[in-house]
């Protein structure tokens, strides 16, 4: 069951991502030594929603879309916590997006 143990490192991390602040799948996934999986990381991420201790709208795409709106109760819902965080969403796009980006290899120095 390693998917399983994968799942649950994806959301130990998803976790630790501060009010404000996003992160990517890729990031997720390069941080958990997997630096190809943000696919995987993606799957962890829809599997995710229902589990109300993660964060799932903290995780975005590489370009700050919100790739993963579709899968929250309803089509606006990502947008609505992340802009009741602080952040400007903009057609999908979370703006000023480097400014907000968190980063696990940086923040979470191992």
């Amino acid at each position: 069951m390693k998917e399983h143990s994968f799942f649950n490192d994806v959301y130990e991390v998803v976790k630790l991502i501060p009010k404000g602040r996003v992160t990517n799948y890729g990031a997720i996934g390069k941080y958990l030594g997997s630096g190809l999986s943000a696919r995987m990381v993606g799957w962890a991420m829809n599997a995710a929603h229902g589990q109300s201790d993660v964060p799932a709208h903290r995780v975005v795409n590489s370009q700050g879309l919100l790739t993963g709106k579709m899968h929250f109760a309803t089509p606006n819902a990502m947008q609505e916590m992340l802009e009741a965080e602080g952040l400007t969403v903009v057609k999908d796009k979370i703006q000023n997006f480097k400014e907000h980006f968190w980063d696990p290899a940086v923040e979470l120095e191992l």
